[in-house]
């Protein structure tokens, strides 16, 4: 067994014997680690035989189209150090059942607060790129991130990566949040940068409306990656829309554009067609989630969504857009997701199927069943 997976088992362990804090002594004084938990369970099945899980077409009739799998089983570390300074790391245990490599390890980050306007962020951590970025995967109103979300964290704009970051808010007419970013945009737990171009990204987020919540978003970056100039951009919006009584409409969509590096620099030099500025992809989304709060029991909600994706990851060049409709029903126990069962189907669509790839069409029924600790 690897050192890295004995490790992360002790911890394991050792969480297993604590409940809710540990408190340390210091030899001057007292720090409280929290600890917090998440597990995340499915059962998958796809409808066409030929079609794997990830979406791979396979062309000998050897495709895995149902299995039970862990999704996320994440524990999370926090600890106030200060009045001013925390730390926060955050693994994800269900990465031990394939190659652990530049997995597992998902945040590890300390925050700085000077005051409600000026912050500070250092480590590997979440960059604010966009409307997903902005809160965890286990009370996302659908079955997971979009599609656009991970190719767009491929490309170093989203999900996790290492370098630092200043954010804050602002309280006037209209309130304002931002961030600013600038990490190694390759990805998380890597030994170096890949080279010595770094990604800046940014993201302000405006209250425009307050009984209904209605928040815009605005998204911009620009990085250099292996002496190429590439830029990527967004914008979205979130509403928050009371029906009646007991009865509520929370609406998010989302766009997205930017250059393709990894597709880019992925090909063959002598198929390449034109500069890396001419490799482009763009993405949308939108997502209505009615809620209905029935407050019975231990059921807290029932709730109803579906998403709508389009996204091309090469609309200039091979153009072949996925559409993925992913309709969904969740029933939420206790409160705050702390228990959830999520039954939906991702449907997804291309304008051509292309055997022995995943450009294919196929059907996904999922059945999760999520806690937290």
């Amino acid at each position: 067994m690897r050192k890295s997976s004995i490790l992360f088992l002790f911890i394991f362990l050792l969480v297993l014997t604590v409940k809710g804090q540990v408190t340390l002594l210091n030899d001057s004084a007292k720090i409280k680690i929290m600890m917090k938990g998440l597990f995340q369970a499915r059962y998958s099945y796809g409808t066409n035989k030929d079609v794997d899980l990830n979406g791979l077409h396979h062309t000998d009739g050897k495709a895995v189209y149902n299995d039970f799998d862990l999704k996320r089983v994440r524990l999370q570390f926090s600890s106030h150090i200060s009045d001013r300074t925390e730390v926060f790391i955050l693994i994800n245990l269900a990465d031990f059942k394939s190659d652990p490599k530049n997995k597992v390890l998902e945040n590890a980050y300390i925050t700085y607060r000077l005051n409600s306007y000026l912050n500070f962020k250092m480590g590997q951590f979440r960059p604010a790129f966009g409307l997903e970025d902005m809160y965890p995967a286990d009370i996302t109103k659908s079955l997971d991130y979009s599609n656009q979300y991970t190719i767009f964290g491929n490309n170093g704009w989203q999900s996790f990566q290492a370098g630092g970051s200043i954010y804050g808010a602002l309280k006037t007419l209209i309130p304002v949040s931002y961030e600013f970013s600038v990490t190694n945009g390759n990805n998380r737990n890597q030994i170096m940068d890949s080279d010595n171009g770094k990604h800046f990204s940014s993201r302000i987020e405006l209250g425009l409306q307050k009984s209904m919540n209605i928040k815009l978003g605005l998204n911009g970056g620009l990085a250099r990656v292996y002496k190429k100039s590439i830029f990527a951009t967004g914008v979205d919006l979130t509403a928050k829309i009371p029906i009646i009584k007991k009865w509520t409409l929370e609406i998010e969509t989302e766009a997205k554009q930017g250059n393709n590096h990894v597709l880019y620099y992925g090909i063959d030099t002598a198929k390449l067609e034109g500069s890396i500025s001419t490799y482009q992809m763009r993405g949308i989304y939108f997502l209505p989630n009615l809620r209905y709060a029935i407050n019975y029991h231990r059921l807290s909600s029932l709730e109803f969504s579906c998403r709508y994706e389009y996204f091309d990851k090469d609309f200039k060049h091979f153009s072949n857009p996925r559409q993925t409709y992913t309709p969904m029903v969740s029933a939420e126990f206790l409160k705050a997701y702390s228990a959830r069962i999520q039954l939906g189907v991702t449907i997804d669509r291309y304008k051509k199927n292309v055997p022995a790839t995943t450009d294919y069409n196929n059907n996904l029924f999922i059945l999760q069943v999520q806690s937290r600790l």
